[in-house]
């Protein structure tokens, strides 16, 4: 699997090349905003690995403009831990951040959750297509359809959408969506859990600020309603 490393600080990219490639990953490596958006158009990109502070383009910007023409996983490395980066990160469809410094095998760790979920090893004659109502969901391309309506979807998004349609009916906290789609005991916030559905009914829904399907459970959490 290829993986896109963008970062400025050269011996920091050094060492995150040498640790993924021990682990069997292609890496390939761009040190500002702009030559990253250039090589993301690359299809063979399996996952990016992104630095928010970066010369002629920065992290946020890049992340948008990606987002723009790939749904291709995205993790946002960040110096900076206050809350409204980590959600403008994921705003701009950062699909997790990692907060520097960090220790490079939760980085490892986080990039095999995530390529696991976007990749998962086949199951028997597992169906390539999810159905529940109006709303298909696509495990070859990892989108959805609304009726007519292709919808494509980040990584997180995917997996979110997935649980809902697969439980219809069935309320989750915050708490049981940070587990199930990050896993148990995975370092994130509650917050990050509000972004991810608000870009999900974004995308999903005619009129997010009434959802049709993705509804919410005042004081408890979010439920899916088949139509």
């Amino acid at each position: 699997m290829k993986i896109l490393v963008v970062e400025d600080e050269k011996l920091l990219v050094k060492g995150i090349k040498f640790n993924l490639e021990q682990e069997g990953y292609q890496v390939i490596t761009a040190f500002d905003g702009e030559e990253a958006v250039n090589l993301a158009h690359d299809d063979s990109i399996d996952l990016i690995l992104l630095d928010l502070m970066l010369p002629k383009m920065d992290g946020f910007t890049a992340c948008r403009t990606i987002r723009g023409f790939s749904n291709v996983p995205i993790i946002m490395l960040t110096a900076k831990s206050e809350d409204i980066d980590k959600i403008l990160g994921l705003e701009y469809g950062a699909d997790d951040y990692i907060t520097k410094p960090f220790n490079i095998r939760e980085v490892t760790a986080r990039i095999k959750a995530i390529l696991r979920r976007v990749n998962p090893t086949p199951k028997g004659d597992k169906s390539k297509v999810l159905v529940s109502g109006d709303i298909t969901l696509d495990y070859n391309f990892r989108r959805a359809s609304v009726g007519d309506r292709v919808v494509e979807l980040t990584s997180k998004e995917f997996d979110l959408l997935e649980l809902f349609l697969k439980n219809p009916g069935k309320v989750y906290t915050r708490e049981n969506l940070l587990d199930s789609a990050w896993g148990i005991g995975y370092p994130s916030e509650e917050r990050t859990i509000d972004v991810h559905m608000r870009r999900l009914r974004e995308k999903i829904e005619e009129n997010p600020a009434e959802p049709k399907y993705l509804k919410t459970k005042w004081g408890v959490g979010y439920y899916y309603k088949k139509d």
